[in-house]
């Protein structure tokens, strides 16, 4: 995900209270829901190497969420309670993220949207809509690829197919590779290496092609900010490169699409996926 920012700042704050003892109180969602720390309905599946956390909200067709890098299911927040009451809504963390810990040294976006499809064939899942978040959307475009009969209907939002600045933002483009290049110089603790990991992927890929994601048959809503880290011009590139896919640019909005306009966002996802969107 590329609001990296956003990610090492949280990170950063994430090591320091480590050294602190006290404990801060649970934030609740308005639900009083602890999404992604729900011990009631928490569940963790061996694949593919590692233990995967999900948690499942409601009944109706399967929608699978996807966050983006540093992320986990918490990031749906304001999404869960909506989806929820028309969907069986599989919220999971992405490897080496949230609950889902993996202590391998590689890590990419193909070998996580492989992990999505394990999951859903241990879930008995042979379709499902997708949303996808920044790296989410990366896994999206590339699960409805590499597994198209798992994808139902795909939704993404501040995706990008490769790592330079024709489709990031310059400025955070680089800060990130001088913010990987200083994680390097560091002691290499076990969360220093994690948090490398994790920028490394986004420092250096993805490796998506135009003429590949014309391979994407499934109906597909690709949304970005006009303030995105992505660029628009790329989000648009993407939109293009998928045949019949449709665009959604929001106006006045971050990378944080889903949060700037989560009422907004929650229906029109809902109306994609529903059919009544106009085309």
């Amino acid at each position: 995900m590329k609001y990296l920012k956003l990610l090492f700042l949280l990170i950063i704050v994430f090591i320091a209270l480590q050294f602190s003892s006290a404990q801060s109180p649970a934030i609740s969602t308005p639900d009083s829901i602890l999404f992604g720390r729900n011990e009631a309905i928490g569940k963790f599946v061996n694949i593919r190497g590692f233990n995967m956390y999900y948690e499942i909200y409601g009944q109706g067709e399967p929608l699978l969420m996807i966050h983006g890098n540093g992320g986990s299911i918490s990031s749906f927040e304001n999404q869960i309670p909506y989806f929820s009451k028309k969907y069986k809504v599989i919220a999971v963390d992405s490897r080496a993220q949230g609950k889902s810990e993996d202590l391998q040294d590689s890590l990419s976006f193909e070998m996580m949207a492989d992990d999505f499809s394990a999951l859903l064939d241990k879930l008995h899942v042979d379709s499902c809509y997708v949303l996808g978040w920044s790296d989410g959307g990366i896994n999206g475009l590339l699960l409805a690829m590499r597994h198209p009969e798992k994808v139902k209907k795909l939704a993404i939002t501040g995706a990008n197919l490769w790592p330079d600045s024709t489709a990031i933002s310059a400025v955070d483009y680089k800060w990130g590779l001088n913010y990987y290049d200083t994680l390097g110089k560091m002691p290499q603790t076990p969360e220093i290496i994690k948090t490398r990991k994790l920028v490394k992927l986004d420092a250096f890929e993805p490796h998506i092609t135009r003429e590949q994601l014309q391979q994407i048959k499934c109906p597909t809503l690709v949304i970005g900010g006009d303030h995105d880290i992505i660029l628009t011009e790329h989000t648009v590139l993407i939109a293009k490169s998928i045949p019949g896919a449709y665009l959604w640019v929001l106006p006045n909005s971050s990378h944080s699409t889903l949060i700037d306009y989560k009422g907004q966002f929650n229906k029109t996802v809902d109306d994609f996926f529903s059919e009544r969107l106009k085309k």
